[in-house]
């Protein structure tokens, strides 16, 4: 095999966006692997996969055969080592702490064949720092997928700062090979994608602080005014209020003051108000 050809991934963890990641990949015939910490976990990964896969399928935007067939193609795993073992590409999409990954890395590089693309799908921390973990940090790319993954088109392909120009074009075929529209960027702080988009989130949720107008008007402004298919706070909801305090409180640390998390943040998350998961956040669910 060369080099650059792609024909197996592993993807390490199943949660929303590892069995996004892993549906993407199947469908567009790619052998899988994916792996996580307990059966449970990958069970339902398994059946968060078959429903959206259902849902394709009762669309008319694939067959029957093609749901089957991409079903076929995803193999599960409890072992890291095993996991990786024959990957060319192997995509990380675990919890966003650093520790964490620098962890997994290490061992993903101990057990991952020479010539595999090692890649992290993390939205704000630093690809340069993870890369540092492996022996190979030329091979190491940023994959920054979007939720829900079968559904975006965009793919932010993270360039470290050792990354090197044939892993950036590895990244690019496959983005195009699983029906992303990738753009390039460099590892700084939040990237573009994180930062423009919590930058917008910090400031919606200081006017609903401030009592500027409600949650529903302020997402209604910017559906409308600015044709966002989704509005700020709602967005907010979907992703998670505690997820988007952990990155702004890493953006604030690294770019300053304008990502300091608002006090309302705050609070509803040590209310436990955190969106669409809890069953509360900006909105009811």
């Amino acid at each position: 095999m060369s080099e650059e050809a792609i024909e197996r991934v592993t993807v390490l963890g199943a949660g929303t966006m590892g069995h996004g990641i892993a549906q993407i990949c199947a469908v567009a015939g790619y052998e899988v692997v994916m792996r996580d910490v307990a059966q449970a976990a990958l069970d339902k990964g398994i059946a968060g996969i078959t429903k959206s896969l259902d849902k394709f399928v009762s669309k008319e935007r694939l067959s029957a055969d093609q749901r089957a067939s991409a079903l076929s193609r995803i193999k599960t795993t409890e072992s890291l080592e095993d996991a990786v073992r024959d990957a060319d590409l192997v995509v990380e999409a675990i919890p966003e702490r650093m520790s964490l990954k620098l962890e997994t890395f290490r061992a993903v590089d101990a057990h991952a064949p020479a010539h595999a693309l090692l890649a992290t799908n993390t939205s704000s921390l630093s690809v340069t720092e993870i890369a540092g973990a492996t022996g190979r940090p030329a091979q190491v790319v940023g994959l920054h997928f979007f939720n829900p993954v079968p559904i975006m088109k965009l793919l932010e392909i993270v360039r470290g700062l050792r990354c090197d120009d044939a892993t950036i074009e590895r990244a690019k075929a496959f983005a195009s090979s699983v029906g992303k529209e990738p753009i390039v960027v460099n590892d700084w702080p939040g990237f573009a994608t994180s930062r423009l988009g919590i930058i917008l989130g910090c400031e919606a949720i200081r006017m609903v602080e401030q009592g500027v107008a409600s949650p529903a008007d302020i997402d209604k402004a910017m559906e409308l005014g600015y044709r966002h298919p989704m509005g700020p706070l709602k967005l907010t909801d979907l992703v998670g209020l505690d997820v988007r305090l952990a990155i702004m409180e890493h953006l604030y640390a690294e770019l300053g003051d304008q990502f300091r998390p608002p006090t309302l943040l705050r609070q509803m998350v040590r209310a436990g108000k955190l969106g669409r998961k809890s069953g509360e956040g900006f909105y009811t669910y």
